[in-house]
């Protein structure tokens, strides 16, 4: 057991979350140990603003319900109480302890590849610091005395930048592949460095993410995504090759093509940009943009074979879609966004003046439009489109997006001629 390191420290308590502050106080006059742990931590010792604040417990999460009026338990792998407590959602967790594999009980399970399935088994202090992933996330602090408690040497992890797993990493990966993504996805956030073992265990055991369920992939992908530091974040996991694990073969296409990688690269940055700027993103139009390349060599292999740019347009992004959803749920909403942009493509190519009112109210003519200049910014396009729409928008700026309940119908699938009613005799 890790001998534990208790310090007072300067944390400056009026930048912890009220709410936080409320229910370990209120946890402690209740005669249970409680602790501010995990993330919010590691960032006010980094020096930056914490967006969550989770709280740690020796409570179970019956006696949290029974502290705490509006508590709520969820979960069943991992079951956790989310506490209301001054207009905030508290997230609480009791300390976590060992079980053994060899003997499943009610409280803990694990498939045969070795993933926990059930992880329900409580413990320590000492021992939920050794259940946590990352040794710059196990740190706990105590707001009532001002003393933060460190078993695994996080707060030195955190001076010198490293990412490092609590334990075996290879057995810790085995209990939960999704740990590997976690990793990449805080030292592309924090900008640190993998610890030596922490690294050189992803590569016997990525292979593990294939038994992932497709909808808990689709949510680490939100995560991975969506919260501004997705470029880093791709280029990190093409780098330990689990790209592919997360979002299926397909993605590999862009990674022989120079110009392709540049193109989702600046997609990923623009992104990113969006996201530092508060304005609004889209899983749709990020996918489209990175699974692009396979539906353009996809497409383009469709028409050698006799069909029409906007036919091979569609079919490639239905067989695509399908491909890409083996790996990642992708929810229907942006499923059919994705399609839509690519059938765009070759529409807005065509510079149809019949046509311009209807493709500029279309719900996603400024995701296509946009996905357009990344493609004569990385590509040998020899035609300028975007210089056409650009004027276009400009001339109808009324119309942009404005058809926003509908979606084209599918090439060659128009509605068919209503039949006339027989007149009345």
């Amino acid at each position: 057991m890790p001998t534990p390191r208790a310090a007072m420290t300067t944390i400056d308590t009026a930048a912890f979350s009220k709410g936080a502050l409320q229910v370990v106080t209120h946890l402690q006059r209740a005669g249970f140990e409680a602790y501010v742990v995990g993330g919010a931590i590691r960032d006010l010792l980094l020096g930056t603003n914490p967006k969550d604040f989770d709280v740690a417990t020796n409570a179970t999460p019956e006696e949290i319900r029974q502290t705490f009026r509006n508590a709520r338990i969820i979960g069943r792998r991992f079951q956790i109480v989310h506490v209301r407590s001054g207009g905030e959602i508290i997230e609480v967790t009791t300390f976590r302890g060992n079980h053994d594999n060899d003997q499943p009980t009610q409280a803990a399970r694990a498939s045969q590849s070795g993933r926990l399935l059930r992880d329900n088994v409580y413990g320590t202090l000492e021992e939920d610091a050794l259940r946590r992933d990352l040794t710059i996330n196990a740190l706990y602090y105590d707001p009532t005395n001002h003393q933060l408690i460190d078993f695994l040497n996080g707060a030195a992890d955190i001076t010198a930048r490293l990412i490092r797993i609590i334990g075996n990493p290879a057995d810790r990966y085995t209990e939960d592949p999704v740990r590997m993504l976690r990793v990449v996805r805080f030292a592309a956030r924090l900008e640190f460095d993998l610890e030596r073992d922490t690294e050189a265990a992803i590569a016997e055991t990525r292979h593990l993410l294939a038994d992932i369920p497709a909808a808990r992939l689709f949510d680490e992908w939100l995560k991975l995504f969506m919260n501004g530091f997705s470029e880093p974040t791709f280029m990190l996991l093409s780098h330990f090759d689990l790209l592919t694990s997360l979002m299926g073969d397909d993605i590999d296409i862009s990674m022989a093509q120079q110009r392709s990688l540049e193109l989702q690269r600046k997609a990923l940055g623009n992104t990113d940009k969006r996201v530092a700027d508060g304005r609004p993103v889209t899983p749709a139009f990020l996918l489209a943009a990175l699974y692009w390349p396979a539906v353009a060599h996809r497409s383009a292999a469709l028409t050698t074979q006799g069909e029409t740019p906007i036919q091979a347009m569609h079919s490639a992004g239905q067989q695509i879609v399908q491909q890409a959803c083996r790996r990642l749920t992708v929810p229907k909403r942006f499923s059919l966004a994705m399609r839509d942009i690519w059938d765009l493509q070759p529409r807005l190519e065509r510079m149809q003046a019949k046509k311009v009112r209807d493709l500029l109210a279309h719900r996603w003519f400024r995701a296509a439009f946009d996905l357009l200049l990344l493609r004569e910014q990385t590509s040998d396009m020899t035609s300028r489109c975007s210089d056409f729409w650009e004027q276009q928008q400009a001339k109808h700026p009324e119309l942009v997006g404005s058809a926003r309940g509908q979606r084209e119908q599918p090439p060659g699938r128009g509605r068919g001629r209503r039949r006339r009613r027989p007149s009345s005799p």
